[in-house]
């Protein structure tokens, strides 16, 4: 007698409804990256100013908040993995907008570390992480890379909205009052969205299932297999290395090309592309896959990005160079975050997707919290970029390496899986 598994009501878009719930996070991860986290660097000296504290002091709470998220992303996995995505996300908008208000009115760098930790929980249960587990579930893979695409272009423009907008709030209201505005913001929008759009699939019938395949494994045994695995390490490994570079080159290049002689007004301008050519990379990512593997594209980006790091002193004295440069680097800033779902759907489905890539975030995003302020103690040591440069290259080449290893062995109990399917177990 053949087995039967279900299928979404519309197997090759995931449902009308999917694609609404893509609009609906693209919104909410825009305004959950603006308010949560690229406010933050606007905040930063008229908090430190009111506070009675150091800049030092004061970017030390986002770096709490930013490792608080990493720990809560194995859990909030987990969650999403067993319930699904509505509860957790809606909880975490309102959470998150609390926080905006109370933020608003903190006196002391205690309060602020506080906050930002809550910040940092309220964060894991409403970004890219969740909202790429929602879309996982919902979207077959040839339509998955879609719907992944249209989230993270949108989002990508969070900086380019938000930063400006958080200048203009505080320079009318103040600090405390453009909170209050970002958090009405978060709150009337993030809040009905998660809350009315975001649900789990549901199944309108059966098919049968592939003679060639058993009943895919629990949620438990999926994860404990990839925890098994070889290449779940190297990815890891991979991500890691390739997060730090990335943060470190973020904080640190403005005050790279203002070491050059660039006047500050150019290096931020410079620094700025980056959120576009974040876009630009998955672009390419989506469109090149069409004809490449997605490891082979994203190694030759993350080669490209450590060429360009090297060259930067021979290029970076003169604005053109400059900007070649960052052109180099930038292609990989966004290219991850399409590449990690590409990758562990591929090996091991979707069955266990949210805990999987919750537990390979939490060291990439560790590393992505740690990188820039390692980098500044090597600054403090070594009073020269130079050593910087040779380390963020050094991450990238490590991360092309990881990338493009190939283990022939497939994962433990897991037959070779199918390109853009889940694995299949052995008999």
């Amino acid at each position: 007698m053949p087995t039967t598994t279900t299928v979404p009501a519309d197997p090759t878009v995931g449902g009308h409804h999917g694609w609404r719930i893509v609009a609906a996070l693209a919104v909410t991860s825009t305004i959950g990256y603006g308010t949560l986290y690229y406010a933050y660097p606007v905040l930063l000296t008229p908090m430190a100013t009111s506070i009675g504290a150091s800049t030092t002091a004061v970017t030390g709470a986002l770096t709490a908040s930013v490792l608080t998220g990493a720990l809560m992303a194995i859990p909030v996995g987990r969650w999403l993995d067993h319930h699904g995505g509505r509860a957790i996300m809606t909880a975490g908008s309102i959470t998150a907008t609390a926080l905006l208000v109370a933020w608003s009115q903190v006196q002391t760098i205690g309060q602020l570390y506080a906050l930002m930790i809550g910040i940092g929980i309220a964060g894991a249960m409403v970004l890219y992480e969740p909202a790429f587990a929602v879309i996982v579930s919902w979207f077959t893979p040839d339509r998955r890379t879609t719907a992944l695409l249209a989230v993270t272009i949108v989002a990508g423009f969070a900086s380019t909205i938000f930063m400006p907008l958080t200048g203009l709030l505080t320079a009318h209201l103040g600090w405390r009052g453009a909170l209050l505005a970002l958090a009405a913001i978060h709150g009337a929008v993030t809040i009905p969205l998660h809350a009315l759009t975001v649900r789990q699939p549901r199944p309108a019938g059966t098919a049968p299932a592939d003679p060639l395949r058993r009943a895919q494994p629990g949620r438990r045994s999926v994860a404990h297999t990839a925890m098994r695995d070889a290449r779940f390490w190297i990815l890891t490994a991979t991500f890691t290395a390739h997060g730090a570079a990335t943060s470190t080159m973020t904080v640190h290049l403005i005050g790279y090309l203002i070491s050059r002689g660039h006047p500050t007004t150019f290096a931020a301008t410079a620094a700025g592309l980056l959120g576009v050519l974040s876009v630009t990379g998955r672009l390419v990512l989506t469109a090149a896959r069409r004809r490449l593997p997605v490891t082979t594209i994203v190694g030759a980006v993350y080669a490209t990005q450590a060429v360009a790091v090297l060259a930067m002193p021979l290029l970076a004295g003169t604005s053109t160079g400059a900007i070649i440069a960052i052109v180099g680097f930038g292609l990989g800033f966004g290219i991850t975050s399409l590449a990690t779902p590409a990758l562990l759907t591929d090996r091991y489905g979707t069955t266990a997707y949210a805990t999987i890539a919750g537990r390979l975030a939490a060291p990439v995003t560790i590393a992505k919290a740690t990188g820039p302020l390692a980098a500044a103690a090597l600054l403090h040591t070594s009073d020269d970029y130079a050593p910087l440069l040779v380390g963020v290259a050094t991450c990238c080449a490590l991360a092309t390496i990881g990338v493009t290893t190939r283990t022939r062995v497939p994962a433990p109990g897991f037959g070779v899986p199918r390109s853009g399917g889940p694995p299949s177990v052995r008999r």
